[in-house]
């Protein structure tokens, strides 16, 4: 049963990230009949911690009161460059401890990097915010970093993605603990939704990739310009003047990705503008994005960007004057 939580204050932690796991974990909330939890909050050297925004949050607890925690949270903070003085270890083998005993790890956005560094990770499928992924990647190779998620649970250990999604994991460690109806007490009070729709491609701004050479621009550029047409691999090869298996070739060796995957992308991206800046019905931006289908885009999104047109209109879609 999940009773006593301790939050680790890091060297230059981010105060919303920290602040999330204080509001989930840190309040009573018995009178509405939601959990009450062991909260508390320790640092490697109890005293001063400067946050990433410059202020001091004095913090009283050594990390001994994580000895029987269980649950160990290690919210966003700044990540440390080449060179530069690692996390401190007591904190590491605190994180060591609490995996090995089978309590439950909690990391928000670039906490991830702490569970990395103590090696908790290796292995593992894990996630944090998408403008860190590919740095996780590079530092830690042996972790397979899901980049399109807001959290990941592998085991007992739980990774989220950046700031709110902090929210989710939290929450769904309650949920998975306590049931839905602590998990509901719990997020009506934070006026957020007890559990949300889509993972965090949603939210990253995907520019359009292009290819080095002049030709494959060009038919770059035409595709984009068609995309509510029917392009097949013969017809792209023919107007780049190549045979269909030496475009697919070079196109994967230029652009990183298939013809296909690439135009596909290029749809989704399309639709993903027309649902936030119009009120067009779901089958026209289909038609003009070459889904043909409202049914055929809502599969790809969902394969894609794991949420649902409507719900991406909900989330993103403003309000056009009529």
């Amino acid at each position: 049963m999940l009773k006593k939580v301790v939050l680790v204050a890091l060297p230059g932690v981010a105060p919303f990230e920290f602040g999330v796991v204080c509001e989930v974990f840190g309040v009573d909330r018995s009178d509405s009949g939601g959990p009450q939890f062991d909260f508390t909050i320790a640092a490697a050297v109890p005293g001063p911690v400067r946050t990433s925004l410059g202020y001091d949050m004095l913090i009283a607890q050594d990390l001994s009161v994580a000895a029987d925690a269980d649950l160990i949270a290690i919210p966003a903070h700044h990540i440390r460059g080449r060179g530069e003085e690692g996390t401190d270890e007591r904190v590491l083998q605190v994180v060591r401890d609490a995996v090995a005993r089978g309590a439950w790890v909690l990391s928000v956005c670039s906490g991830a990097f702490v569970l990395a560094e103590a090696g908790v990770l290796d292995g593992r499928r894990a996630t944090t915010h998408w403008m860190h992924v590919d740095r996780l990647r590079r530092r830690h190779p042996g972790i397979e970093v899901d980049a399109d998620v807001l959290f990941v649970q592998d085991d007992k250990v739980v990774t989220s993605a950046g700031t709110a999604a902090g929210i989710d994991a939290a929450l769904h460690i309650v949920r998975t603990e306590l049931g839905a109806m602590a998990t509901n007490v719990i997020a009506r009070r934070m006026v957020v939704p007890p559990q949300r729709d889509g993972g965090q491609s949603q939210y990253i701004g995907s520019p359009i990739p292009g290819c080095r050479t002049d030709s494959l621009a060009n038919v770059t550029e035409w595709m984009l310009e068609h995309l509510d047409d029917d392009l097949t691999i013969d017809q792209l090869a023919r107007r780049a003047l190549m045979s269909p298996r030496t475009f697919a070739r070079k196109f994967r060796a230029e652009s990183g990705t298939t013809p296909a995957a690439w135009l596909n992308r290029q749809r989704i991206l399309r639709a993903q503008q027309l649902l936030e800046q119009t009120d067009e019905g779901l089958e026209q931006i289909a038609q003009r994005c070459g889904f043909g289908a409202a049914a055929v885009m809502r599969h790809h999104f969902l394969k894609v960007l794991q949420t649902t047109p409507t719900n991406y209109r909900r989330a993103f879609g403003q309000r056009v004057a009529g």
